[in-house]
Parts: structure tokens; C-alpha cells; sequence
């Protein structure tokens, strides 16, 4: 049986699973500095020193950087996310001393080059352009801003083009050095490497000076009171209205996130789902409507996104809105929940197989809920929950005034997504 484990490393935390069968390890550094610690003056700023942190450091330049990883076929990547930052490398575990020895050096010890920001931010700046070409993404950029409207979590993770042309090396070097450092950072590794050792080669990696962060604490989010469903509309010189509805849900610590799991497989996250069987098989309205769900520390959001022709919005809304009435009055069946817990079980368990989801499983564990579960454990409480645990998650979402409809189309009115958003008012 698969063990993961944590250990004390003095000032930060390590995460472990040995897989002594594979070849390949998978390490992370985790910290939590993601977009919600930023101040209100620096959107954008901790994507941006991601990218900064693979621009060089005292002994390596960008180049050397990747060379150094990639010349031993290894895969170094890192990603922001609302709440939290991971740099993270697979390799081949012969490796993994170099590659920590890599991954430590851009985090403890980068130069940030003034050249280096000067065309990392028109990069990143492309990187928005892009993203703003595609109407999915957009949808749910409105989305999010109509639904957390005084809270960074309804700004882009990115930034604007205005927030990184006005960043400075100062500005990121402050973040920097006030959300990384050993006591904020947790470490998970996965693979063909035993507890003992990988110690033994993170240990000189932790001798730095670098005092405990200070970090700017996030603000809770704070939701206004309403009785009807809100609405966005954008137009954009597109063929689809692309729409996108969200849902305050369930923050990551409460135990109904896993009910939450199972009613978004129910609803929309494969093609069984009721969703893609009535709006795309029955009705032929869609050729993509899915569900999901995210959590934050102290919310949480339940997503539907589609994409119709224009002159179906409003149909395609309907059969929504009736979709999540249904669920919210009557339990699923058995058979149907059944179903919804085999997929969602038999998806981790083929996730699992990979060493970086494994590693990504317990840095997420340990960021954001602050103690390892295992997956076995998941698993069991998944099992549990019963169809009326469902319905009553269902009935407790699904009310107008926890609702928002966004959005984006050719020629799109603000009144026809009004209108749209007004077949939520049959629920609660």
C-alpha cells in the first residue's frame, strides 16, 4: 500500500509518498502566496514573480536554468493559483539532487535582472491579449468579477495590461521576500526516493538566513445579501454566446465539498451527466456545457459554463435552471449517485498513477487545508454520502440570490441575459 507521509523539516514542512517501482520523481515547492495576498496596488504581482523566478539567479542565468533540467530530461514548470504558488520539476530520479539544487537556487536566491522583467512583462502582457481572444475565458473573468466584486478574488490571476506595465522590481522583490521563505514553504515529493535521503539532500537548502515572512493577510470574502440571480453581458464580435454560471459554494475545510464533487459529476462533468444528456443530446443546444467546482479558504464556487448560438441563450438557461430545481426537490437514485462515486473514485485512483498528481495531491493537502488526508480517506467519505446529502447540498446552493449569470456573445444585450437570468427565480 502507497504510504504519504509528513515530516518536519525545522522551519518547513515535507510531504512524502516512495514509489520504489517508478523511475521518475516529481518535487513541488508550495508556498502560500497567490493572488489573494497581493495589496490592492499590486494585481498581477505574484504571477509576475513567477515568471520572474525562472529569469536567473546568482550562479544561473534563465538559460542555465532550463538547460539544467532539461539536459537530464526533466519537465520544470510552476503555476499561480488564487491562493497559492508551486514550482515543480519531474525527473528522472537519478536527478533530483541537481533538480532541487535548481529549484532552490531560483527561489531563494533570484537576481531579477532588469532586462529580464523588461521583456518578461511585454510576455506577460501577451499572455493577457491572448487569454482575451478567447471568449471562454473572458466569460468567466466576468464571471468571477460579478460574483466577487470587492474581493481579489474577482480580479485575473494575470492582471491587467495597466497593473504589470505599472509593476516594479521593487514591488515584486517586497512580495517576494514577505511570502517566500522557509517558513511558509512546504515541500512534496513523490517517486523512487526514501525518506532518509531526500532529508539528507533538502537539509542544505534550508541553512538560509531569510527571516519569517510577513505576510499581508487575505481579506474574507464578503457577500451582499440578494433575492434574484445577477447578471453580465459582454459583446464581442463572436459566433457562440458564450454563457457562464456560478454559484457561491462550499469553502475548502467544510466537510460538503465532497456531496459538491459528486452533484457537479451528476450534473455536468461527463457525458452521462444530466446536462450534456438534456441541453446537448436531447435539445442539440450545445456542444459543450460542463460543470465544476472550486474552493477557497473561506468560499467556494459551483460553475456551469456553455456555449450556444446566440438565439438559444435563453432556452439553454431554462433547461438549466429546471435541471437544478429537479435536484434540489427530489434525491438522485441510488443507481445514478452510484454511478457518480465509481467516476469520481475510479478519476483519482487514475490520477494517482502519475508521481507529479501524487505530488500535487499533498502540497494541495497541506496549503490549503493544512494536514495530509489520504487518499483512502477521500475515497471513504465519498462512499458515505448518501442522495439526500445531495439534494439538501443541491437545495442549499441553488437559490436565486446565490446565483450569477454571465455572459458574452455577438451583439450581446444586457437585457436578454436579465431576461435569461430570470428562469433562476423558480428556485428556493
Amino acid at each position: 500500500m502507497v504510504v504519504y507521509e509528513s515530516h518536519s523539516l525545522g522551519r518547513s514542512q515535507l510531504v512524502h509518498c516512495a514509489l520504489p517501482h517508478v523511475e521518475s520523481v516529481s518535487v513541488g515547492l508550495w508556498f502560500r502566496a497567490g493572488s489573494r495576498y497581493e495589496s490592492a496596488g499590486l494585481h498581477g504581482g505574484a504571477h509576475f514573480l513567477e515568471h520572474m523566478l525562472f529569469k536567473g539567479t546568482r550562479r544561473r542565468s534563465a538559460l542555465q536554468i532550463s538547460e539544467a533540467v532539461e539536459s537530464r530530461g526533466g519537465d520544470l514548470n510552476a503555476f499561480t493559483s488564487e491562493e497559492m504558488a508551486c514550482y515543480y520539476c519531474r525527473v528522472d530520479a537519478n536527478h533530483l539532487s541537481l533538480v532541487l539544487d535548481v529549484l532552490f537556487d531560483m527561489l531563494w536566491h533570484s537576481s531579477f535582472p532588469a532586462a529580464e522583467m523588461v521583456r518578461e512583462r511585454g510576455v506577460i502582457q501577451e499572455e493577457i491579449r491572448m487569454y482575451d481572444d478567447q471568449p471562454q475565458v473572458v466569460v468567466q473573468e466576468r464571471l468571477n468579477q460579478a460574483m466577487w466584486p470587492a474581493s481579489t478574488l474577482g480580479r485575473s490571476i494575470l492582471g491587467s495590461l495597466d497593473s504589470v506595465a505599472g509593476m516594479s522590481r521593487a514591488d515584486l522583490m517586497k512580495f517576494w521576500r514577505g511570502h517566500y521563505g522557509p517558513d511558509s514553504l512546504v515541500v512534496s515529493v513523490a517517486g523512487r526516493v526514501e525518506a532518509d535521503e531526500l532529508k539528507a539532500m533538502l537539509a542544505p537548502h534550508l541553512q538560509v538566513a531569510r527571516t519569517a515572512p510577513h505576510q499581508a493577510p487575505w481579506r474574507p470574502v464578503a457577500l451582499k445579501a440578494r433575492r434574484r440571480a445577477a447578471a453580465v453581458a459582454e459583446a464581442r464580435p463572436v459566433q457562440q454566446c458564450n454563457l457562464a454560471i456560478g454559484v457561491h459554494g462550499m469553502p475548502r475545510k467544510d466537510p460538503r465539498r465532497y456531496a459538491e464533487k459528486l452533484l457537479s459529476v451528476i450534473l455536468g462533468e461527463n457525458m452521462s451527466s444530466r446536462f450534456f444528456q438534456t441541453v446537448r443530446e436531447k435539445h442539440g443546444l450545445a456542444y459543450s456545457i460542463s460543470t465544476s467546482v472550486s474552493h477557497f479558504n473561506d468560499t467556494g464556487a459551483f460553475y456551469i459554463q456553455a456555449g450556444v448560438d446566440p438565439e438559444n441563450a435563453r432556452p439553454a438557461v431554462r433547461l438549466i435552471a429546471r435541471e437544478l430545481e429537479r435536484i434540489a426537490r427530489y434525491a438522485p437514485a441510488a443507481a445514478e449517485l452510484r454511478r457518480a462515486k465509481d467516476y469520481t473514485i475510479g478519476q483519482m485512483k487514475l490520477g494517482l498513477e502519475s508521481t507529479t498528481n501524487r505530488m500535487m495531491w499533498m502540497g494541495e493537502c497541506m496549503i490549503g487545508l493544512g494536514h495530509l488526508v489520504q487518499p483512502r480517506e477521500v475515497m471513504d467519505i465519498i462512499e458515505a454520502v448518501s442522495p439526500e446529502q445531495v439534494r439538501q447540498l443541491a437545495a442549499t446552493l441553488f437559490q436565486p440570490g446565490r446565483i450569477t449569470l454571465a455572459g458574452v456573445g455577438p451583439d450581446l444585450e444586457q437585457a436578454v441575459v436579465d431576461e435569461a437570468a430570470e428562469a433562476f427565480s423558480l428556485l428556493g
